[in-house]
């Protein structure tokens, strides 16, 4: 079923496909339809974080922008959510056309600019979903906020999605906010994450919980560049790091259409790389910090390369787009079958 709808779908442009395919999912959870469509993954519980999550598949952030769609989303198998990246202010993001199919590499190139909602539209849905799952919810700044202004942003974001979420992402790495990607070296990174960290511990008693934070980082930095983000992560008292965010680098797609559009790409040409970020985190960790893996996921086997590469969960996009509810189920039983 959900080939037909692919056909179908990528029939319109991408971003077009993307809205429609949102709105019927979260019809379809409203009506309770989308558990009826698709075969649920066997149970496969983890803990990470200090949270219990019934599968180790989660979805990436990008997709449900403004959490619009999470009980439809959370139908179809997943065990945890990520929406967002949302910002403070409502933006429009990048000029259309910004989303692009590369279909014969199942990739895709976005170059969105954090196009949302904003916090109050966010926090509204995510009320009205009442989900009781685990939700992550992803935090970026808005475009025209300063990079050394940065700082306010996330702290904002951070206080009013925390009573909302299991557990929240500091997004530092998407291409398509101009200076962004500055955030996640040295100094700059170190400031953020230590006002992040008192925020947090205000935030705790504040509200009576904790609410772990990660960080999602970028697949294009060197070795070295990788090694220190995650001492830093580590020295700030963080919880988690995401790996990774889309890449700038075009390997696997040259001479196809499309594959000199300016933007992130996803999908299966930054496996590779994804998964190297993956195991140099988990080498320099050494187990003191979990890794949610994500990239380049099109088959269930490369989410149980994942979690062999050190990862203790992963998420899906690209590859959910292309292969449908399937592919968690597929994913799932992959890492289960992984040796114990």
């Amino acid at each position: 079923m959900y080939n037909l709808a692919r056909q179908l779908l990528f029939k319109l442009t991408p971003e077009t496909a993307h809205e429609l395919s949102l709105e019927l999912i979260g019809a379809g959870g409203r009506l309770g339809l989308n558990g009826l469509l698709t075969r649920k993954p066997t149970p496969l519980p983890v803990s990470v974080m200090g949270l219990d999550f019934p599968n180790p598949v989660g979805l990436a952030a990008g997709l449900d922008k403004n959490g619009e769609a999470i009980l439809g989303l959370s139908q179809l198998g997943f065990g945890f959510l990520e929406i967002g990246t949302v910002t403070p202010r409502a933006q429009p993001g990048n000029p259309r056309p910004r989303l692009f199919r590369l279909a014969e590499a199942q990739a895709i190139i976005n170059r969105m600019g954090f196009n949302n909602q904003g916090l109050d539209a966010l926090l509204a849905h995510v009320r009205a979903a009442g989900f009781k799952g685990v939700l992550g919810i992803n935090i970026g700044k808005n475009f025209d906020t300063p990079v050394e202004q940065a700082e306010s942003d996330y702290l904002l974001c951070l206080e009013r999605v925390y009573p909302y979420a299991s557990y929240i992402t500091v997004n530092v790495s998407s291409p398509n906010t101009p200076g962004l990607r500055s955030l996640q070296f040295g100094e700059s990174l170190r400031q953020l994450l230590d006002a992040l960290r008192v925020r947090r511990e205000a935030l705790e008693i504040e509200h009576g919980k904790r609410v772990p934070l990660a960080v999602k980082i970028a697949p294009d930095m060197s070795d070295e560049e990788t090694e220190a983000v995650a001492r830093s992560v580590l020295e700030a008292g963080l919880d988690g790091i995401i790996a990774t965010n889309t890449t700038l680098a075009r390997d696997g797609v040259a001479g196809l259409a499309h594959a000199d559009e300016a933007g992130g790409l996803s999908g299966a040409p930054v496996r590779d790389k994804s998964s190297h970020t993956v195991r140099v985190l988990a080498e320099t960790l050494g187990g003191r910090l979990p890794i949610i893996a994500v990239g380049g996921i099109t088959e269930g086997r490369h989410a149980a390369e994942k979690i062999q590469a050190g990862a203790s969960l992963v998420q899906l996009y690209s590859g959910f787009i292309y292969r449908g509810p399937a592919l968690i189920r597929e994913a799932v039983d992959a890492i289960a079958a992984l040796p114990r």
